[in-house]
């Protein structure tokens, strides 16, 4: 059976954004990814399969390694759903900025 995880589900974990912000300047080994992390490297393999079943990482194989590169495409989906919402919020928070400069209290 093929699992088909959710992104948002995967970038939910601190591990897994980790990793991704480790990844997101060079491709890298699971030995290289799991020296950062005080856990077992099973367990970031797991987090790592998670990420690539979401396309968030891809594998290349160069002779006996695999590396871990970050999908910059599918990143980009990421960002472009999450874009709307972060203009929502910087707009609110604008306004209440404004509000509490002009706010003056009674004496």
């Amino acid at each position: 059976m093929n699992l088909r995880r959710d992104v948002f589900q995967a970038i939910a974990d601190p591990t897994r954004r980790t990793i991704l912000l480790l990844v997101a300047s060079q491709a890298m080994t699971a030995g290289a990814i799991a020296s950062n992390f005080d856990t077992a490297r099973p367990t970031v393999s797991k987090h790592l399969q998670i990420l690539t079943e979401c396309e968030l990482l891809e594998q290349k194989q160069n002779g006996r390694e695999i590396y871990y590169y970050i999908n910059a495409k599918k990143m980009k989906e990421v960002a472009d759903f999450i874009e709307p919402f972060r203009k929502m919020w910087d707009d609110r928070f604008n306004k209440l900025e404004n509000i509490m400069k002009a706010y003056k209290p009674k004496k």
